[in-house]
Order: C-alpha cells, then sequence, then structure tokens
C-alpha cells in the first residue's frame, strides 16, 4: 500500500478542505513575510535618512567652516595691512615716564638703557614686532631760530627668532635729516641742503608731505648723533613696536609679556580707532566662528530628533507586529485543525477499512502528515510570494522598487526560506492531534458500528 497514492486519493476526494486549509496557511505566512518585510525597511529607510542628512549636514557646516576660514583669513591680512600702514601703535616707555607730559607736551623726559632694546629682541618676544629705539625732545634750533621735536633713531631691531620683514621706517643715515612738513616749508628746504644743527652739519636727504601730527615739526637723525647732541649716550626715551594681532585683551597680554623681559617699563597704545576697528573685525569672527558652533549642535539635534522619529515609528511596527503575527499563526493552526479532525472522524470507516487490511500506525500516520507537508508547503509558497509583494507596497520603500534586491540582499534567502518552513512546521502541528486521533481508532469496533 503506498503512502503517496494514499495522499493523492485523499487530496483529490476533499478537495474543498484542502484548498481552505492552504489558503490559510497563506494568509498566515503572508503576513509573517510582509511583517518581515516593513521591518527590515523601516531599517533600511532610518539608515538612509540618517546617512543622507549627516552627508547634507557635514556638507553645509564644511561649506560654513570654510567661509568662515576664508573670512578670518581676509580679516587677519586686512589687520596686518592696516596696522603696517598706521605704523607704530605701541610706545614702551620708562616706568618713570610721567604720562601726562606725553600727552600735554608731546615730549619724553625719562630714559632707559639702549641695551634694553636689544634684550627686547634676543627675547622669545611674540606679542610685537619691529622694534625702533628713539630718543625724541622738543627743542630749540638755534641756527634756525625755531622750535622743533627732534627725534633720533638708529632703525628698527629685528627679533632674533623670527624671519626679518621688510621695515615700517628706513633708517636716517649719519650725517643725514629728514625733515617735517611744517619745517621744511617754513624754511624753504630742498632734498640735499646742507643745515647746521646744534653745531652738527647735515645734509637734508628727505621731506616729508603734510600728515597732520607733530610729525611735521620733526626733524629725524640719526640714533648715535642725536644721543650726542642730547647728551644721552647710551639711553633712549622709547622703544617703539608693531602690536600683534593678539586674541581677547591684546594690550594686557602685551604688557604680561613684555614685564617680563623689561619689568621697569611700561606700555602704551596709540591710534585708538584703528585699536577699535580692529576689535570690531575681530569680534565679528568670533560671531561668525560662535555661528558654526551653534550650527553644528543645531546639526546634531536634528539628527537626533530624526533617529528618535524613526526608532518611535520602528517600534509602532513591531509591536503591532507582535501582536498581528501571532494572531494569524494561532487562527490558521486553529483552522487547519479542525478540518483535519472533521476529516478523521468523517472517514473513520476508510481508516477502519485500512486497518482492517494490514495498514500500519506508521503508514496512518504518514498519510496525515504527509498530507500536512503539502498543505504547509504550498500555503507557504503562495503565501511568501504574496508577503513579499504586500509588504513591499505597504514599506516606506514600495516607491522605489530598484531598491528591492540591494534593501534584501543579505536577507532575501532567508525571508524567502523562513515562509514556507515555519508554514510547514504549522500545518504538521495543526495536523498532529488529528493524526492521533486516527491512530487511536480500532478498526474492529469502526466496522461492527459500520455493519450494525
Amino acid at each position: 500500500m503506498n503512502i503517496l497514492h494514499l495522499i493523492w486519493r485523499e487530496l483529490n476526494f476533499r478537495r474543498g478542505g484542502f484548498v481552505l486549509g492552504v489558503l490559510a496557511i497563506a494568509v498566515a505566512t503572508a503576513t509573517f513575510v510582509a511583517a518581515e518585510v516593513i521591518l527590515q525597511s523601516d531599517q533600511v529607510v532610518t539608515r538612509q535618512l540618517l546617512d543622507q542628512h549627516q552627508a547634507s549636514f557635514e556638507q553645509s557646516i564644511a561649506e560654513r567652516r570654510q567661509d568662515v576660514e576664508k573670512a578670518g583669513k581676509e580679516l587677519e591680512d586686512a589687520t596686518r595691512k592696516q596696522m603696517l600702514k598706521l605704523g607704530f601703535n605701541l610706545l614702551i616707555l620708562p616706568e618713570s615716564q610721567d604720562l601726562n607730559e606725553l600727552h600735554l607736551n608731546g615730549t619724553l623726559s625719562a630714559v632707559m638703557p639702549e641695551s634694553y632694546v636689544d634684550q627686547l629682541a634676543e627675547s622669545s618676544i611674540v606679542t610685537v614686532n619691529h622694534l625702533l629705539p628713539a630718543v625724541t625732545k622738543r627743542i630749540q634750533w638755534p641756527e634756525k631760530d625755531i622750535e622743533v621735536v627732534l627725534h633720533g633713531t638708529r632703525g628698527e631691531v629685528p627679533i632674533m627668532h623670527r624671519a626679518m620683514k621688510k621695515p615700517l621706517l628706513d633708517a636716517v643715515a649719519p650725517g643725514q635729516m629728514v625733515v617735517g612738513h611744517s619745517i621744511h616749508s617754513q624754511l624753504n628746504l630742498e632734498v640735499g641742503d646742507v643745515v647746521h644743527l646744534m653745531g652738527k652739519e647735515f645734509t637734508v636727504s628727505q621731506l616729508h608731505p603734510q600728515r597732520g601730527s607733530a610729525d611735521d615739526v620733526t626733524v629725524w637723525i640719526d640714533l648715535g648723533t642725536a644721543q650726542t647732541l642730547l647728551k644721552m649716550e647710551n639711553l633712549i626715551h622709547a622703544i617703539l613696536a608693531l602690536e600683534c594681532e593678539c586674541a581677547g585683551d591684546r594690550l594686557a597680554v602685551i604688557r604680561e609679556e613684555i614685564a617680563g623681559i623689561l619689568p621697569a617699563t611700561q606700555v602704551i597704545e596709540r591710534y585708538s580707532q584703528a585699536v577699535t576697528r580692529a576689535e570690531a573685525r575681530t569680534q565679528a569672527k568670533e560671531i561668525a566662528e560662535h555661528a558654526l558652533v551653534q550650527e553644528e549642535q543645531s546639526a546634531e539635534t536634528l539628527l537626533a530628533q530624526l533617529k528618535e522619529s524613526r526608532n518611535e515609528t520602528e517600534t509602532q511596527h513591531a509591536s503591532l507586529t507582535a501582536v498581528v503575527v501571532p494572531t494569524s499563526y494561532l487562527a490558521a493552526a486553529s483552522l487547519v485543525a479542525l478540518l483535519a479532525l472533521m476529516n478523521t472522524f468523517q472517514r473513520q470507516s476508510e481508516i477502519g477499512i485500512l486497518r482492517a487490511l494490514g495498514a500500519t500506525s506508521r503508514q496512518i500516520l504518514g498519510v496525515f502528515l504527509g498530507k500536512a507537508f503539502l498543505l504547509g508547503l504550498i500555503g507557504g509558497l503562495l503565501g511568501s510570494v504574496a508577503g513579499l509583494v504586500i509588504g513591499w507596497m505597504l514599506s516606506d520603500l514600495g516607491q522605489a522598487s530598484d531598491s528591492f534586491m540591494n534593501t534584501f540582499a543579505e536577507d532575501f534567502g532567508l525571508v524567502l526560506l523562513s515562509g514556507p518552513v515555519s508554514a510547514i512546521l504549522l500545518a504538521g502541528l495543526a495536523s498532529w492531534i488529528a493524526a492521533l486521533v486516527a491512530l487511536r481508532l480500532d478498526a474492529a469496533v469502526i466496522l461492527q458500528k459500520e455493519t450494525a
């Protein structure tokens, strides 16, 4: 007696029940596969959205950072050029110098050793550039009978640990004189004229245009000659310098550094308008940098909110799946079990005849489980195909059909295989009770009832 033959005859004889069982298994399998597709598509969509937004934010931040860096470099260059154009804007003076004398009379009286400038140049100072030692004094030009400001300088002293910079002012050679606008206009001086100052002979080498400042009444000669005329050998009144573009309170930083090198000095700043403009530009740069930081924080917040929103969506879908899938499996199992039991009771006489003809329990069990296997296999395959289509249509990736294989490239085989396997197990378990009932039937009792 062939089990496959018996199964085939059973299917032909009970087509309605078999089709109904296949549909129940197919619906349960479709629910399971569709749920898997939706849950996996949720993860794919979340990953794609986060990657897209992350890339967009990174590009935006990078462009903004480039703009800020470019603006910062332009600001730094503009400030440097402005400072260079304005010239020396720092005065390093002896600590004993009365600043009221400088502000009221424009003259200096306190002195300090000329070696201070060398001491400063040989240090590791970083907050100032272009050191220029000078003596300056308001004197009577006896040969011309006019009052002038005598300014003696030897030229800039290079800072040893830095590369050589182009000097802001050219040194005045010994025996030469540079004359301010008011003086050379009043005396009708020309370049090349020979003049005498306090008994010394000088050749006029340069005439300054009008500057609208004390420079118009100043004459410049070399430092050594000026020190001799003023009886200030090896002494100077001030060191002129150009401040760096320091962050924050520049003057405080400069004063602290210079005080560490030349304790008996004081530092004052000139050209307050230029300094104010530089500070305003620095503040604008700081505001731009702060805005960039805020934009980065805002981008991180938006990404966190997007991630949280997607997590909520995935949690809702997972919760719904946890209810729907078991319910559909339970309903399908109940229906298949009921159909199998009804089939068992309706076919007691046939089972009794088979028993009487010598059919073993294994053969009887094989008929029921073989039928369950076919029912689960067919229902599982149909349900898997339907579940893939339904799940894909209901998922967030349903509009992009070309990304189906990319989405499930790694798990497609597992998704396709899990449906039929679970369907076969479901049909087998649901039919197991009916099979046990059939095995317990006594052929003699059944045949006795049939003949009664």
